[in-house]
Order: C-alpha cells, then structure tokens, then sequence
C-alpha cells in the first residue's frame, strides 16, 4: 500500500480526498489534547492558539527539559473514546481537520467529522518512543495548570505513520471489522450448535 504524505495544517480537500485504509506519514504542526483539554474546550473554553486545520493528538506525552529545551522522550496515543464526550462538540466550534489517537471514537464524533471534514488517524500503540523520534521540535506548552501530561503541547513532526481509520465519508473501519466480527463469531456459534444437535442425534 501506497503511503500518503500530509501536512498539517491539513486542507479540505486533501482530507477529501482521504479514505478508509489510507496509510499516511504526517509531517507539521499538531496539538496534544487530553481528559482536561477536551473538558475545557467543550465546555467554553477557548484554545490558546487557533487549532483549525490540525491535528489534535490524544496523547499525554513525558517530557523532560535539556539545556532549557523541552524534548519528547515518549508519545504513545491514549484510548480516544475517553474523549467521544467531546470531541464532537470541538469538531464542530473549533474544526480540526483530523483527530488521532488509538481505538477509534463512537458515533457521535463520526457524525462530525462527516458533518465538518474531519478524519480519524490510528497511531500505532506501543511505539511511544518510536513516535516521539518523529517530534522534531516542541514549539510551547499551554494550559499548565491542568498538569504535564494533560497541557496542550504545540509540536512539529516530521514523517509520522498512521492509519485512516473513520474518513469524512462517514466510513469507519472499526464498525467495519466490528459487524464482521460480529457476523463471523454468530456463524461459528451456529455451526457448533449444529454440530452438538447432531451429536445427540
């Protein structure tokens, strides 16, 4: 499969143009935005830099400062449906073009990011180190006060791999492989309450 380089701010048309299975390498401007993020944000709160056209990140990273610098030493993506509360609300006020984190989010936000021109990005879980070798650089830290890991970080990347996951189409491969799940697990019941009929024949 073909991997597709966006940068983010991301345009309209380029999350068009995005579906299901789309395998792409991020480079740009993203924001981190955890519980407290979120709760701010769709409760009236107003972000400390315009985030229209980003990447919100759910991820609460461990930073450390070197030589009055700070540096990423871990970036794994936190569970989103944590956020599926909020996140539709933010989607539709503040109009991040993609939102990424890991497991997918429920109906509500993927109303929004039809409605709105949003994706869903799945980052590989487990590869926390791995992903913050692609934060080249921390542009600043905001909201403080709601703690290290739940502050929004500003960061640049470069060439971070993801997956769409829920397009603007309204396609989402986690109800995809749900309801075949689903299906496959109802046809393996059956055939075994078949076979156990049978054997009492």
């Amino acid at each position: 499969m073909d991997m597709k380089r966006i940068t983010s701010p991301l345009q309209h048309d380029i999350i068009k143009g995005l579906t299901v299975g789309d395998m792409v390498s991020i480079s740009g401007r993203i924001v981190t935005g955890r519980d407290q993020i979120h709760k701010h944000l769709a409760s009236g709160g107003e972000p400390p830099i315009d985030i229209s056209g980003l990447v919100i990140y759910h991820c609460g990273p461990v930073v450390i400062k070197e030589n009055g610098q700070w540096k990423i030493t871990a970036a794994g993506p936190t569970t989103s449906m944590r956020e599926e509360p909020y996140q539709a609300e933010i989607i539709s006020k503040l109009r991040p073009r993609a939102i990424m984190g890991k497991g997918g989010m429920g109906e509500k936000t993927k109303k929004a990011m039809s409605e709105c021109g949003c994706i869903y990005l799945h980052a590989t879980g487990g590869a926390a180190q791995y992903l913050a070798e692609r934060i080249i650089k921390v542009e600043g830290v905001y909201l403080e006060e709601f703690g290290q890991p739940e502050s929004m970080w500003v960061l640049t990347i470069k060439d971070l791999p993801a997956l769409v996951t829920m397009d603007s189409h309204g396609n989402s491969l986690h109800d995809i492989i749900l309801n075949d799940s689903s299906k496959r697990l109802e046809e393996l019941f059956s055939q075994s309450f078949k076979k156990e009929r049978k054997s009492r024949v």
